[in-house]
């Protein structure tokens, strides 16, 4: 049979972590994480890591296998990954992907833009912008070098924004003009899993999720991280919120609101991003039971064709 990549997707605090670890042990098989956060192994708690028992029952991989001081982005982990899978496919027929990284799952689903890698003293300088002068300054200076996806982009995501400013500066050319949105043939098949519930259910899993990450740590860890608070990897939801707290440009409390409300703010943005994708199948998190057998079916329907 040929070999078949099972990705398990959908808004954050879904249970995504749940269902691929069924799909996985039903399949024997292992995981690859398409969170581009769950990598950096200084950040465990916010970014929800699977605990140590889930970690040693099924082998995971891009789960704490970087630093937050390593620089990375969608278009090596296409490359790491399809070297990965090249492996994994000796061995097993059916692989796992999991996350909701919109860039990383289509990195591996269809490709992306060879772009120039990013100096990091570039990027530190922009990020420290970024800090200093707030969001208005990234805005201002992308609409001067590249209207066209200034006119795109999500104005209020500043890691787009940084993205879109790096990428043109390092090229001597807009952004815009080098995204040529490739679709790369691949040489295994893919079943596509979406996860999601009504709004108000995702909305309360996010704000108890955030609560036990406090619970668990998670200001002390955010502190912990300052020293790097520079780096791209920390300039995220569930730290930078953290970051304007010890700066003192807000309370403890509103920090902790902050984080759900930019949680929940994400959430949205990945059920907008993955509802595009005519190729995902959705499956409201009462009806997990419908999956495997659902997986079963199309790999059976992939052998007749």
């Amino acid at each position: 049979m040929k070999p078949t990549l099972v990705i398990i997707t959908g808004p954050t605090g879904i249970g995504k972590t749940d269902l691929s670890l069924e799909v996985a042990s039903h399949f024997n098989t292992e995981i690859i994480s398409a969170d581009s956060r769950q990598m950096f192994r200084e950040m465990k708690i916010g970014t929800a890591v699977p605990g140590e028992e889930i970690l040693s029952r099924i082998r995971h991989h891009f789960i704490h296998s970087h630093s937050i001081q390593d620089s990375y982005t969608a278009g090596r982990f296409e490359t790491d990954v399809m070297a990965l899978l090249g492996s994994l496919f000796t061995k097993v027929t059916v692989v796992v992907m999991t996350g909701g990284s919109m860039l990383y799952l289509d990195a591996v689903c269809k490709g992306i833009d060879d772009l120039p890698s990013v100096d990091p003293e570039l990027r530190s300088s922009l990020v420290s912008r970024y800090h200093e002068e707030g969001i208005e300054s990234l805005r201002f200076e992308l609409k001067r070098i590249d209207p066209v996806y200034y006119r795109q982009v999500d104005l209020h995501n500043p890691k787009r924004l940084l993205h879109a400013l790096e990428i043109s500066i390092m090229a001597g050319k807009p952004y815009s003009e080098l995204r040529t949105h490739p679709h790369k043939q691949r040489d295994f098949r893919i079943i596509k899993i979406g996860l999601t519930a009504e709004r108000e259910l995702i909305y309360d899993r996010i704000n108890e999720r955030v609560d036990r990450m406090v619970s668990g740590g998670l200001e002390e860890e955010a502190r912990s991280l300052m020293a790097y608070r520079t780096n791209n990897a920390l300039n995220t939801v569930g730290y930078r919120e953290w970051f304007d707290f010890f700066d003192g440009k807000c309370s403890r409390e509103a920090a902790i609101e902050q984080i759900k409300s930019n949680t929940r703010r994400y959430a949205r943005k990945q059920l907008t991003w993955f509802r595009k994708d005519p190729l995902l199948v959705w499956f409201d998190i009462s009806e997990t039971g419908k999956v495997i057998p659902y997986i079963e079916a199309q790999l059976l329907q992939f052998e007749r064709e």
